[in-house]
């Protein structure tokens, strides 16, 4: 379990900290905006002790994201034997959860997003976050 939270929360930080610094958005600002959640606007400002909460929290949420998926294939078997397929559904499942359950109630800002950022996340959730959390169940469980 614990590798599959920390391959998918350097994945996914690796992943969108680099779409972003393609578009001229700083390093620190994906940290902050994760961190906003907890702090609201005040993240931004916070330098780094804000930034490394911000990574915390990533880390955080896929320890939990990988524990629930292992949690879910003490009984539910297929999820280790079909660990791919079932890693892409659920990156999908973490997607929709984060996104209109967890976010909204957070105190984060309304960010405003694209298509194209909605894209990169969601293809970001199917391909960094739910396959390693799956295989790292199924290699090491």
């Amino acid at each position: 379990m614990v590798w599959g939270g920390l391959i998918s929360g350097t994945l996914d930080l690796a992943y969108i900290i680099t779409f972003y610094a393609f578009r001229g958005v700083g390093f620190q600002t994906i940290p902050h905006a994760i961190a906003s959640g907890l702090l609201g606007m005040k993240s931004f400002s916070g330098g780094w002790p804000s930034a490394i909460l911000g990574i915390f929290l990533e880390y955080v949420i896929t320890f939990v994201a990988t524990l629930v998926y292992y949690l879910a294939s003490r009984k539910l078997t297929f999820l280790t034997r079909r660990a791919v397929l079932w890693g892409v559904l659920y990156g999908v499942a973490i997607y929709f959860f984060m996104h209109y359950l967890v976010v909204p109630l957070s105190a984060a800002p309304k960010f405003r997003h694209t298509l194209l950022t909605m894209a990169v996340d969601f293809i970001g959730h199917i391909t960094v976050i739910g396959p390693p959390m799956a295989l790292a169940v199924k290699k090491y469980s």
